[in-house]
């Protein structure tokens, strides 16, 4: 594996649903300039390959985790974009697979919640006052 991959892997590891600029950002502080084309080269391969998992919540940039094999889903705030982990209520693979493929392939699913992050509702409540 490359330098570059292995920085891509750290850093997603270490981060928390990563957009793809913060990703290339941190490549940069590792193993110094990588073009933002090769990460996103490398991101893709990684993804390929089963190592991260992209995130692609509407209206959000495209994230990656390193968070795979397994079976979550995620929460996404409305007001400030963060992401987060929920594992999935049936369990194992169940609501990852559909009911009829019809005829499909499927080789991927998923399930985003959307709400607002306590964090966002503690502003919203402090704003409107009592």
């Amino acid at each position: 594996m490359t330098a570059a991959r292995l920085a891509i892997l750290q850093t997603v590891r270490n981060g928390d649903h990563l957009d793809v600029e913060t990703i290339h950002r941190g490549v940069c502080d590792r193993v110094g300039q990588v073009s933002l084309q090769a990460v996103y080269d490398s991101l893709n391969a990684l993804q390929r390959g089963g190592l991260l998992r992209r995130i692609e919540p509407a209206g959000s940039p495209t994230r990656y985790e390193a968070r795979v094999g397994d079976n979550h889903h995620h929460l996404v705030c409305r007001e400030c974009g963060r992401v987060t982990d929920v594992d999935c209520a049936v369990g194992h693979a169940p609501c990852l697979e559909p009911v009829s493929n019809a005829g499909f392939l499927v080789d991927e699913a998923d399930v985003i919640y959307w709400g607002i992050c306590p964090g966002c509702r503690s502003v919203t409540t402090e704003v409107a006052g009592p």
